[in-house]
C-alpha cells in the first residue's frame, strides 16, 4: 500500500520523564493512523542542538520537519496542517 509511505511525519521532541508529552500523545491517539510518530529524546548527546533549543519548551512538535506547536497539542492547528499535507500527497 503506497499510502503508508506518504504519511506525514510528526516529530515529538521529548525527554524522560515528560508528563506533558504523555498527555500530548494521548490527545493525538485518535489520529495515529494518519501520521508517523517519530520521537526525539533531546537528552541524548547526538540531539544536543535540539536540547539547547527546546529544553524549556517540550513537548515540541514538528510536522514534516516544520515547527508546528509546543507545550500542548493545538488539535485544530494539527488537524488543519495534517489535512493540508494529506491533500498535497493525493
Amino acid at each position: 500500500c503506497s499510502a503508508s509511505t506518504n504519511k506525514p511525519v510528526l516529530t515529538l521532541f521529548t525527554k524522560k520523564p515528560c508528563p506533558l508529552c504523555d498527555e500530548a500523545k494521548e490527545v493525538l491517539e485518535p489520529y495515529k493512523r494518519r501520521f508517523i510518530l517519530q520521537e526525539v529524546d533531546i537528552t541524548l548527546p547526538e540531539n544536543s542542538t535540539w536540547y539547547d533549543k527546546y529544553k524549556y519548551d517540550i513537548p515540541v512538535f514538528h510536522l514534516n520537519g516544520k515547527f508546528l506547536m509546543k507545550h500542548r497539542v493545538d488539535i485544530q492547528k494539527f488537524e488543519d496542517q495534517l489535512r493540508k499535507l494529506e491533500l498535497q500527497s493525493e
